[in-house]
């Protein structure tokens, strides 16, 4: 699945401890840049300026809890 989300940099914590207890490989993107979406370095030094898109193949209900909660119309 790929969603589209806005994060401020006070909402990473959260974000990477929600991503951290899925099974399932998360990633965060935007423009060229990939990384971990499990990984609070790689999310904190996204341009959150941006809208990001979150791509994984997997569920878990906090994960699309969190994802709706910070989805962006597009």
């Amino acid at each position: 699945m790929v969603r589209t989300i806005r994060l401020t940099p006070d909402e990473v914590q959260s974000f990477v401890n929600v991503t951290s207890k899925c099974d399932f490989d998360i990633d965060i993107f935007y423009n060229r840049y990939v990384v971990d979406a499990k990984s609070f370095l790689g999310v904190y030094g996204l341009d959150f300026t941006k809208p990001l898109t979150v791509s994984y193949d997997g569920y878990d209900s906090a994960l699309e809890e969190l994802l709706n909660s910070h989805a962006i119309a597009c």
